[in-house]
């Protein structure tokens, strides 16, 4: 994915998430969480992910995963 199209999907997603409102935003981001996991083959490359997404939110300042 380039930088245009994280950008692009970044904004659609902030949009979403103004639409839906701030009390249905965790139940949207699990959704949506789960749909995107069901896209990988493996349970490893997920989990890997909520690792680092886990470790990324401990610190600070927040950090573009890759």
């Amino acid at each position: 994915m380039t930088d245009s199209d994280l950008d692009q999907t970044y904004s659609r997603l902030c949009a979403s998430l103004g639409k839906v409102g701030e009390a249905q935003a965790p139940l949207f981001l699990s959704m949506l969480c789960l749909l995107l996991m069901s896209r990988f083959d493996e349970a490893a490359e997920v989990t890997t992910l909520i690792d680092k997404a886990e470790q990324q939110s401990r610190s600070a300042p927040l950090q573009v995963m890759t």
